[in-house]
């Protein structure tokens, strides 16, 4: 089992368990394992956070030892990372970001040469170098060199761009950036395709990212596209690989919505491989009914992007994400990118002449709970009697129609606990005591 690395790379509260000497490490191992002995650079690139300097500063310093240049992209989403990695014919790339998590959290993502992040072969590999390290380490001219790459924003943006084909003009856009990594970017693309952009949240301080905004506080954007009068709002998080969309009627889609969309627009086009979109078990039932009924189906993958990401490569499919907003457009991207998902959900607005509103009514959502439960102890759980005594009563009751799903999370102290039915009033009772039960016996000392 990794040490460091978890569902979505290494996170924690910077310089507490994420130090700078930890991301020295960390990128001096990176450097080792990605180098391979062919002289390419490693592409470095972070979100506002204020801790993210300070980890950018270690992770150069055992880059560079290591004997890799590293070419510095600045602040740019996490999806820019894994474009400008292979765009500029890298060894690898790492993104400094905790995505959505609070200010004081930070993380380190690292990606191949080919744009996708690594497989747990490779991150046991650095972990290992981590450990022990006895490489020789180069003098004098051996050591690597730094440069900062000023293009990379603009390759990105372009890069964007030619990815869907149509005119926004007459359409008014609301954008929250999370006061994140999307911040100086976003804007600019939906303007120079047409549309009136209404841009807010972009101001980073270092100190401000994700406060009461982004993808994680959705009444944000209602409120802005509301208020302002806007035909449609899109909202990132911190390092922009998600995205939550408001409407032309001011409700709210997530991702399961987004990939029924987007996944049924290929479907009927004959688009869509296998018929099939990548899910996981947080998503709505009513996401594989809408295909199912279009004569496609869904395949669940355990939680988590690298895990999505996984099971659309093993299966074949193009199109996979998760309730949270994190899509995966396959031929268009490595990695999620919250930009292009918006991007394409536009495109097919015009492709159908249809409101976001109306397509979106192809999924019929089954009343559905999500609980976070922060414990003091995340393991173990699996284990207790007790625990596990509630949740197969809560199944029983919930079975055959409804569902519950309980896991712990990989990036953070909670529980999730995740449970479904059509009737509301079984779903909540059942629901209601296992997070009782759970928060009494793993030291739960809030509930979200």
């Amino acid at each position: 089992m990794l040490k460091f690395f978890g569902t979505d790379g290494i996170r924690g509260v910077a310089n507490r368990e994420l130090t700078a000497e930890l991301a020295l490490k960390v990128g001096r191992a990176a450097g080792l394992v990605l180098g391979n002995g062919r002289g390419q650079p490693i592409l470095v690139g972070r979100d506002p956070r204020r801790s993210g300097a300070m980890l950018e500063g270690a992770l150069v310093a055992g880059i560079t030892s290591s004997g890799l240049d590293v070419v510095l992209a600045g602040i740019v989403p996490t999806p820019a990372v894994a474009f400008l990695t292979k765009e500029l014919g890298c060894a690898g790339g790492i993104m400094i970001s905790a995505s959505h998590n609070p200010l004081e959290d930070n993380g380190i993502k690292v990606f191949g040469p080919d744009g996708f992040k690594l497989s747990e072969a490779l991150e046991a590999r650095i972990e290992g170098l981590m450990a022990g390290d006895d490489h020789p380490r180069p003098i004098g001219g051996g050591v690597g060199d730094v440069r900062c790459e000023p293009e990379g924003a603009r390759l990105y943006t372009e890069y964007l761009k030619e990815q869907v084909s149509m005119d926004l003009q007459g359409l008014h856009i609301a954008l929250d950036c999370a006061h994140g990594a999307t911040s100086a970017i976003a804007s600019g693309v939906f303007r120079d395709l047409g549309a009136k952009v209404t841009s807010a949240y972009d101001e980073p301080t270092g100190v401000n990212i994700n406060q009461s905004c982004g993808s994680t506080y959705p009444e944000t954007i209602r409120r802005l596209t509301k208020e302002i009068g806007a035909d449609l709002g899109f909202a990132f998080d911190g390092d922009g690989d998600r995205i939550l969309v408001v409407d032309e009627r001011g409700n709210l889609l997530n991702g399961d919505q987004i990939l029924t969309i987007i996944g049924l627009h290929l479907l009927r086009q004959n688009r869509l491989p296998g018929q099939k979109v990548i899910a996981t078990p947080y998503s709505n039932g009513g996401l594989r009914k809408a295909f199912v009924d279009c004569g496609g189906d869904v395949i669940y993958a355990r939680p988590g992007d690298r895990f999505v990401l996984e099971t659309m490569q093993s299966s074949g499919s193009i199109l996979g994400g998760e309730q949270s907003g994190h899509i995966i457009l396959l031929q268009n991207s490595t990695t999620g990118d919250g930009i292009l998902s918006a991007l394409k959900l536009l495109e097919i607005r015009e492709l159908q002449g249809q409101l976001l509103a109306d397509l979106a009514q192809a999924m019929v959502a089954f009343p559905q709970s999500l609980v976070n439960i922060t414990v003091t102890q995340k393991e173990g759980w699996q284990e207790n009697q007790r625990i596990q005594g509630v949740i197969r009563q809560a199944e029983q009751e919930l079975a055959p129609m409804g569902r519950l799903f309980v896991r712990a999370s990989g990036t953070e102290p909670m529980i999730r606990v995740l449970g479904e039915h059509p009737d509301a009033s079984v779903l909540h009772s059942a629901m209601g005591r296992v997070v009782q039960t759970i928060k009494e016996e793993q030291g739960g000392s809030r509930v979200s």
